[in-house]
C-alpha cells in the first residue's frame, strides 16, 4: 500500500496467473499450455519479419490479420477485433459493454479474471450457481442484467454448453450483450461465431494461446456485430492504438493459413485427453467430461491439495483451486501421451 496510489488501487484484488517456475526437468501441467509447438510456418513468418521494418509502428487497425480471421470464419473484417491477448480483449469488453445500472451475470465457478475486471471498472456483478454436476443451466440467466459472460468450455471445469443452449440464452437476453469466451473451443466444441449474424447482442472472444500454441505472443480476438466491435475499437484507441505488433500479426496470419497443422495438433490434444481421462479413471479418480485441453478431476478419498504437493515433489505441477465447491479438484493440463503416462504412474503410487 502506498500513499501515492489512487484510492481504487487499494481496493483491487489482482488476478493470480498460473505459476511459471524455473525448475529443471519439470512436467508443467498447470497453465493449459499446448504441448505441441506452433506451426513451422509461424516460425518462418516471424523470422521473415525480423528486419529494418521493426523501427516502424505496426498498422493500427491490424487490417491484414482481421481480414484473415474474417475469411476463416466467414464474417467481415468490421466484425473482427484483435488485441494483445484475449485478456486485453476481455478488459476492453468489460469497459465498453458491461458498465450498466444492472449487474453483470457469470457462473459462480468460472474464469477468475471476471470479478477482477468488475472490481477494476466498478461493475456490479452477480454469480449464478452451476448445477451439481457443474453444468450451466440457461434458465437461471433469465433475470434482469447488464450483460452475461461465461467461458465455453467453462474454466476450470472443461464442461461444454451446446450451441442450441447458447441460442436460448441469447433469446432470453436480447436486450443485453452476451459474451461467449471461447479460449478452449477448438478442443471439442462448436464455435458460437456462426450465430453472430443472427444475434447482434453476441460477442465471441478467442485466444491464439491455447489451440494455436502462441501463448508467448499474446494474441486475442473478438467476433460480433460491427456495432459491438466499434465499441471495442473506441476503447482500444483511447488506451493503446498499437496493441498487435508486427511479429505477432505475421505469426497469427501464418497460423490461420496453416489450417492442416492446426487441426492435426488439436486432434492430438483430444486423443491425449481421452488417454489421460481413461488413465485417471482406471486408478480411481473422478473426471468431469471435458471439451478443453485440460481435465478437472478429484479422488473420492484423497485430499487434492496433498496430491498437488506430492506431485510437485515428484517434479510435476498441476493447478489446485481453494475456492468453495471445487477445493477437492485438480485441474490438469493435457500433455503428450508420454507426459500423461508419467503423471498417471506417479499418481498410481499415491492411491
Amino acid at each position: 500500500m502506498s500513499r501515492y496510489w489512487s484510492p481504487i488501487v487499494n481496493r483491487l484484488s489482482p488476478y493470480i496467473p498460473g505459476e511459471q517456475p524455473k525448475i529443471d526437468n519439470l512436467l508443467k501441467l498447470n497453465t493449459n499450455e499446448n504441448p505441441y509447438g506452433p506451426s513451422p510456418r509461424v516460425i518462418e513468418a516471424i523470422q521473415n519479419g525480423l528486419g529494418d521494418n521493426l523501427r516502424l509502428y505496426p498498422e493500427p487497425t491490424s487490417m491484414a490479420l482481421r481480414q484473415v480471421v474474417a475469411d476463416y470464419y466467414g464474417v467481415t473484417p468490421e466484425q473482427v477485433f484483435v488485441g494483445n491477448g484475449s485478456d486485453e480483449v476481455l478488459a476492453h469488453t468489460f469497459f465498453a459493454l458491461f458498465q450498466h445500472s444492472r449487474p453483470l451475470l457469470f457462473p459462480d465457478i468460472t474464469y477468475s479474471f471476471y470479478p477482477v475486471y468488475c472490481n477494476l471498472y466498478g461493475i456490479e456483478y452477480r454469480t449464478v450457481p452451476l448445477e451439481e454436476d457443474f453444468s450451466l443451466r440457461v434458465s437461471r440467466y433469465a433475470q434482469p442484467n447488464g450483460g452475461v459472460i461465461f467461458p465455453n468450455p467453462n474454466a476450470p471445469t472443461g464442461c461444454l454448453l451446446p450451441l442450441m443452449e447458447i441460442e436460448r440464452l441469447l433469446a432470453d437476453n436480447s436486450d443485453t450483450v452476451v459474451v461467449v469466451d471461447e479460449a478452449y473451443i477448438d478442443f471439442g466444441g462448436e464455435s458460437a461465431v456462426k450465430l453472430v449474424d443472427r444475434h447482434p447482442n453476441l460477442l465471441v472472444t478467442q485466444t491464439l494461446s491455447k489451440s494455436r500454441s502462441l501463448a508467448g505472443l499474446r494474441i486475442g480476438l473478438a467476433i460480433g456485430d460491427a456495432e459491438l466491435i466499434e465499441g471495442l475499437e473506441r476503447v482500444k484507441d483511447s488506451f493503446n492504438s498499437y496493441p498487435i505488433d508486427r511479429l505477432a500479426s505475421a505469426a497469427a496470419i501464418a497460423s490461420f493459413e496453416d489450417d492442416a497443422y492446426f487441426r492435426q495438433t488439436c486432434q492430438q490434444v483430444i486423443d491425449s485427453r481421452k488417454q489421460l481421462t481413461a488413465g485417471l479413471r482406471a486408478i480411481g479418480f473422478l473426471v468431469l467430461p471435458s471439451a478443453a485441453n485440460f481435465v478437472f478431476t478429484r479422488h473420492p478419498e484423497l485430499d487434492a491439495e496433498t496430491i498437488a504437493a506430492k506431485l510437485r515433489r515428484a517434479g510435476v505441477i498441476v493447478r489446485h483451486f481453494k475456492q468453495p465447491r471445487i477445493d477437492r479438484f485438480l485441474r490438469i493440463t493435457v500433455g503428450t501421451q508420454d507426459q500423461n503416462e508419467r503423471l498417471v504412474t506417479i499418481l498410481k503410487g499415491m492411491v
